[in-house]
Order: C-alpha cells, then structure tokens, then sequence
C-alpha cells in the first residue's frame, strides 16, 4: 500500500495494482496478469538476477558522450540546478512532516508553508544566535597570532626554508603578460565587492531553493502517478512505483539518521570543549554538526579548525592540542561504530567512490557538492539496482 499523499491510492496486490482514480483516467491491464505462467514467472526471475553488459562499442560512446553532456550542463548551470536538488533532498527529509499536518487535518498548502517557516526559522536563529561568537573569535585572531607563532616555533625552521624557495621561484619566473591589468581590477573591486557579490549568489540560491522547496511539499507525489499513469505496461507502473518508493524511504531514512548522529556530535562536542575551557561551546557545536555532513573531509577540517582554536587559546602546547583530540575522538566512535552500524542494512557504497564523489562534488558545486555527494551516489545506486541494463554498474557501486 503506497500513500501518494491525495486522494488518489496506489495499491499492489500480488500481480495486480488498482488504482482508484477516475474511470477516465485509470490504466488498462491484461486480464491474465493475475496468473503469470510458472515459466514465464522463472524466466523472469532468471532475467532480474542477471546484470548484462552492452556489448556495441557504440553504446559505451554515446553514454559517455551523454554522461560528459550531463555534466558539463551541470557546472555550468549550477546556480540553478544546485538550489533544485538541495531542493528535492529537503523534499525527501520534510515530505513526512507535511503528511502528519495533514493527518491532523491542516490543509497540505498551510502544512507545507508552516514546515518551511519553521526550517527558515531555525536557520536564521542559528545564524543569529553564532554571529556574536564568531564575531569575538574573529577579533581575538590578530591578538592570538604571536601565541600562535609561539606555539608553531618548532616548525618555523622548515617553513622559512619553504618561503625562501618560493621567493626564488617567484624571482626566476617572468610576469605573463596582462598580469598587471588583472591585478588592477582586482584591486579596484576590494573585499566588499567580492563579499557583497557572493551574499547576493547566496541569497539568490536560497530563495529559489526555499520556492521549489515549498511547491515540492505542496505537489506531493504527483509526479508519481503521472508517470504511472502514462507508463505503457504493468512492469514499467510496477518499476517506477518501486524506485520512487525505495529512493523515498533510503534516502529519508539516511537524512535522518545522519541528522540525528550529527546532532549527537554536536551536543557532545559543545559539551566537550566547555569542559576542557574553550568557552563558547554553542559555536563549536554548530561546526561539529556541519561538518559532520560530509564524510571522511569534514572531520579532518574539523581537527585543523581545534588545532587552531586550541593553541589560540591556551598558553600550554600540549593543552591546545585536547581540544582536537577529543574531537576526533568523538568523531572516531560516531563515525566508525554507531553510524554504520545504523546504516549498513541500507547503505553498502564502495569507500573509494564516496572518496572520489566528494572530491568530484566539491570541485563542481563546492561545499554543498560535498554535502549532497552521498545522497546522490546512493540515489544512483538504488535507481542501477532496479533497472536491468544498469545492474552492472550498480553492482560496481556496492561495497563489502
């Protein structure tokens, strides 16, 4: 029995799927489709189990010429197409949020409205409740600075002997030309230029995020019985039903897992650098919350964030280095034990691959390219796995 959040209800029993939707619009099926032949029913068995491979050269070009299509439309259409999929992926995380409004009577639009007010709301809270920390640490930087020097005197001798090295380099090589005019426009924007642009690309991103976020959680899933309904054979509906149901139910239940675990280490981390004196654990939370969203990159970021903070703030080398190293402690049982022990029935992606989409997302989308790279992998995988020419490559997606 799947919901599609209307009036309009998708049922499967065994072979058959009624739909009770009008008369006009309901699709036609066989009559047999109830009592498959027992061969027919083995032969089809055997043909799921298969992952066949194409074997025409042309298909391998034509696919790469489309996926390196794909792409190219992707980075260079990015302001738009990133807001839509953080977009979907919210869809994904708040759709059930929406559907408990309206089992409590609130009409969808009013449910979906209320929903992204209560996101919108408790992001610019956070932002505001972080601006003042973020701000005195700021200020505390240029004081912090000889106390960093003092700490880093051990490795002062290799990084004098680096600079030396690039001051040569930079003596022997010749300016190319243009140089000059380049630097000249540069200096004639300023820093409040390249701020205020970026702020205006950022709020652009969010209002178009937040519009088709809204109309995603008004429409529900009608994009669902559309292409039921137009699909030409029982099989097709039956797929098609099939993948949006699983991509739902994965990728919800990994948003909210990861939320939930990242929450986790947020709280303990707060808890965890007010104990030890950092001060301010409200901030360092937050940034252990965020960072922990993309894999493996952002704990490591999160080290080099404590490394700094720590020797900006105790005299005692070897009391700047707690904070970092109950951080990663932190993150060392939250990543290797309670995370894939709660996500390993639903995820087995190859460790190498989550490496290289990370660094392939962030080089095309940036930080957020690293946030979403997971989802995305996982969305493709679930979607390989269900359609028989691509099980091969789902396969190859699979980890141990």
């Amino acid at each position: 029995m799947i919901d599609t959040g209307s009036d309009h209800t998708l049922t499967f029993r065994g072979k058959a799927m009624v739909a009770a939707i009008p008369p006009t619009q309901r699709p036609s099926f066989p009559l047999d489709v109830d009592r498959p032949e027992p061969h027919a029913a083995a032969t089809e068995a055997a043909d799921e189990a298969e992952m066949p491979l194409p074997s025409d050269p042309q298909t391998f070009f034509l696919g790469g010429l489309f996926a390196l299509g794909v792409l190219a439309a992707l980075y260079v259409a990015s302001s738009i197409i990133l807001p839509v999929v953080v977009a979907l992926l919210l869809n994904l995380l708040l759709q059930p949020a929406v559907r408990l409004l309206g089992r409590l009577h609130l009409p969808r639009a009013v449910g979906a409205l209320f929903t992204v007010f209560l996101v919108i709301g408790a992001l610019v809270g956070t932002v505001a409740a972080l601006s003042v920390p973020a701000t005195t640490w700021a200020e505390r930087l240029p004081e912090g600075i000889p106390r960093l020097e003092a700490h880093l005197r051990v490795i002062s001798a290799p990084i004098q002997a680096l600079q030396k090295v690039i001051q040569q380099a930079e003596q022997a090589a010749d300016a190319p030309p243009g140089r000059g005019s380049i630097v000249s426009v540069r200096r004639d924007l300023g820093i409040t230029g390249v701020l205020f642009a970026g702020t205006r690309s950022a709020l652009d991103g969010l209002f178009t995020t937040v519009l088709v976020l809204y109309f995603l959680l008004v429409a529900g899933n009608i994009f669902l019985r559309r292409t039921v309904e137009i699909l030409p054979t029982f099989n097709n509906k039956r797929q098609a039903v099939d993948i949006a149901q699983q991509v739902q139910e994965d990728i919800s239940g990994y948003l909210v897992t990861i939320t939930a675990m990242n929450a986790a280490v947020g709280v303990t981390t707060a808890a965890a650098m007010y104990l030890c004196g950092l001060g301010d654990p409200l901030l360092w939370g937050t940034t252990a919350f965020l960072l922990n969203y993309i894999p493996i990159l952002g704990p490591l970021v999160g080290v080099c964030i404590f490394v700094l903070v720590g020797m900006l703030s105790f005299e005692s080398l070897w009391w700047a280095l707690l904070p970092p190293v109950l951080y990663f402690g932190i993150h060392l049982v939250e990543g290797e034990t309670v995370t894939p022990m709660l996500l390993a029935r639903r995820f087995t992606l190859n460790p190498v691959l989550i490496i290289l989409s990370l660094v392939f997302w962030f080089w095309m989308w940036g930080v957020l390219g690293a946030i979403l790279a997971v989802p995305m992998l996982a969305i493709l995988k679930i979607i390989c796995d269900r359609l028989r020419p691509l099980k091969a490559l789902g396969h190859f997606l699979e980890g141990e």
